[in-house]
């Protein structure tokens, strides 16, 4: 089993702030990061050179033949640091072991009718034991923590879900475990994986929707993810509809099963829709995420919207378009509407979301879960 992880707490703001440029822009000078930082290159030096020192980061061959003095770029050491991730859907569990780079080292699921507290833990417990056992000493040292993406309210789901009623999933899995447990609703987990993991250049304000088995969403706002006081802030499937119903009931995989009478593999793989009943249901959907997007904006005064899923690319595609043509059509005098981009990260984006929570506590500006967390 695991060792019980190092002390990674004492990291301050700016080191914790060249941490996250060199993990957005990938391997930086010193000179850059002060220029992005808005400080002195001495200032940068110092914290750089103790990041060097503690592990955190590499220094790459020099960059000569350029203008002015030959550089020396920045990157993420792979090995500094290890996160594990748990993330729970309606068919399919998985656990991954992530790197301080965001390298997915090992990878494992299980497929399931729907998931049950005590299998789930089972299958937990025993991945984890083989994803620390597959590091040495010192690395399974450097591991922070647990994260778990999994929808909240799981007993809303049906009978057969009522054994979640009372289980405490985080509690249960932090016996035994020498490092902290976190636990977060999943479409905010993917959010915040977009924001760490993810290829686009985000603004400070915007909204990420998850289309997976229901529909779900992430607000960022000042850079930041916001939680709320009940830890489901934007909770967009769950937005009320004109005419009746809510969000989910149209933007949802699940939706998609229904009208073609089975279930879909957890995976791209057997993804075989009728063209025209998936472009019924991709408009349908369409209009009810373009509706909560200008909900959202009016309230919020948001740029952007991330569209992401656990669907294949060109479903999201589809998924995508549609809810740039409903835009397009919903009434938006007094507010401007938003321009809709994929997300990057797709079915990857909740178990890198849930490995992204004890990275982001210990190692991003200001990342400290709240009370999801177990000590």
């Amino acid at each position: 089993m695991p060792v019980k992880s190092e002390e990674t707490g004492g990291l301050s703001r700016n080191e914790r702030h060249i941490l996250l440029l060199i993990r957005r822009h990938g391997p930086l000078p010193r000179a850059r990061l002060a220029q992005m930082m808005g400080v002195s290159a001495q200032a940068v030096g110092n914290l750089s050179r103790k990041l060097v020192h503690a592990g955190y980061l590499t220094e790459n061959e020099v960059v000569r033949g350029k203008v002015g003095q030959p550089s020396t770029p920045l990157s993420l050491a792979d090995n500094a640091a290890f996160f594990l991730g748990f993330k729970i859907g309606r068919r399919l569990a998985e656990l991954a072991l992530v790197d301080f780079a965001g390298n997915v080292r090992m990878h494992r699921q299980m497929v399931h009718t729907h998931p049950e507290p005590r299998r789930l833990i089972g299958f937990a417990r025993d991945g984890l034991a083989t994803l620390c056992n597959s590091l040495n000493a010192a690395q399974r040292a450097r591991i922070s923590g647990v994260g778990i993406a999994t929808p909240y309210r799981l007993w809303d789901w049906g009978e057969e879900m009522r054994g979640w009623l009372q289980f405490d999933l985080a509690g249960e899995l932090q016996v035994d475990l020498p490092f902290p447990v976190m636990l977060e609703n999943d479409a905010t987990t993917a959010c915040g994986a977009e924001l760490i993991f993810g290829a686009h250049d985000l603004p400070r304000d915007f909204l990420h929707l998850y289309v997976a088995h229901f529909a779900g969403g992430g607000l960022v706002l000042d850079g930041a993810l916001r939680h709320g006081p009940t830890r489901n802030a934007g909770a967009i499937g769950s937005m009320p509809m004109p005419g009746g119903g809510q969000v989910l009931d149209h933007a949802s995989v699940s939706t998609l099963e229904r009208m073609i009478g089975g279930p879909l593999p957890p995976d791209d793989t057997g993804w075989n829709i009728p063209p025209e009943i998936e472009r019924e249901w991709a408009a349908d959907a369409g209009r009810a995420l373009a509706h909560a997007a200008m909900s959202t904006v009016a309230v919020a005064d948001l740029g952007l919207v991330v569209l992401d899923g656990a669907v294949p690319p060109a479903t999201r595609s589809l998924l995508a378009r549609s809810m740039r043509e409903a835009l397009a059509r919903i009434p938006g005098a007094g507010i401007d509407r938003p321009r809709v981009i994929e997300g990057s990260l797709g079915r990857s984006a909740r178990i890198l979301g849930a490995a992204g929570l004890p990275l982001a506590r210990n190692f991003l500006p200001g990342g400290v879960p709240g009370p999801g967390e177990c000590a």
